[in-house]
């Protein structure tokens, strides 16, 4: 038996004995778009393990929570049986026994349309507090991919891609950050991602917590309170409140979408695509729509 450490540029560095299953079958990759970094004996499973540590690190990946060579790979341990759809991850026992099963499988991975999930105190503490009961069966539970990719990108992309759209910690960029060539690049390539105000608002509510302790109603109820803060500085015509009360709203705006599961990008893309063709005209001061 052989072990594999591959590289997608841009995206991961992974561990693998079978390349073709892993790679290629599970996550979509040709063989001409990877390439094999190193290659060891069935007896060198810790030097696997290191290796593949020390090469996310220096490729700026992010690092596996857990090291491959304490991750749990037979069926006899992984008996979760997991069920995963495009918009669905089930699994198969009530909510009050699976915080037990998700710690017994510690390490677990598997593939959705939204990318690779994997078990991990942080992901299992996250899973915890958004997991559903299933309508038709008690004894089932889910969560939904696309919000939990979000968790993803909220805990392991919060410090600034460095190559693709992959970040210094391994996660997928958030929506909305672009490339574009800088004269400063301290990449040495001439070429590097710069934040977006968006990035930043996101970086820093991560930073303080706010997407591990707050949630959907919170920020609404915070949303209500900005805006009429800034109703109030526009019916005394204070410029630099109304300026800061609009920020305001736009910051609160953008963590209410990560805890809903999209970015503030994915919303204003949706309303431009509805606006973008309408036709109508003003009305004492109101646009309104034909």
């Amino acid at each position: 038996m052989t072990y594999y450490i591959y590289h997608i540029p841009g995206k991961k560095i992974g561990v693998t004995r079978d390349l073709e299953k892993r790679v290629t079958k599970q996550q979509g990759y040709e063989p001409h778009e990877y390439e094999i970094l190193h290659t060891y004996n069935e007896d060198e499973i810790e030097e696997v393990s290191l290796m593949e540590t020390y090469l996310q690190k220096k490729y700026g990946y992010r690092v596996d929570e857990v090291p491959y060579n304490k991750l749990k790979f037979n069926k006899e341990e992984n008996d979760m049986n997991i069920n995963v759809t495009e918009q669905t991850t089930t699994f198969p026992c009530p909510v009050n026994k699976l915080k037990g099963q998700l710690m017994d499988n510690m390490g677990m991975r598997w593939m959705t349309e939204h990318g690779e999930f994997m078990i991990t105190k942080q992901s299992i503490d996250w899973v915890m507090r958004n997991i559903q009961v299933s309508r038709y069966n008690s004894e089932r539970s889910y969560v939904y991919n696309k919000a939990f990719a979000r968790f993803y990108d909220n805990h392991q992309t919060h410090d600034y891609p460095s190559n693709g759209r992959t970040t210094l910690t391994g996660g997928l960029a958030p929506t909305g950050m672009k490339e574009r060539k800088c004269d400063d690049c301290q990449c040495g390539k001439g070429e590097c991602l710069n934040p977006t105000q968006f990035d930043l608002i996101r970086t820093w509510a991560n930073d303080r917590g706010l997407y591990d302790g707050g949630d959907t109603k919170t920020q609404a109820l915070k949303l209500v309170e900005e805006v009429g803060e800034t109703c109030r500085a526009i019916l005394k015509e204070d410029y630099v409140e109304i300026t800061d009360g609009i920020g305001d709203c736009v910051v609160v705006l953008t963590n209410l979408a990560e805890l809903h599961g999209v970015s503030i990008e994915e919303c204003i893309d949706a309303a431009y695509r509805e606006i973008k063709n309408r036709k109508g005209k003003m009305v004492n001061g109101t646009y309104k729509k034909d």
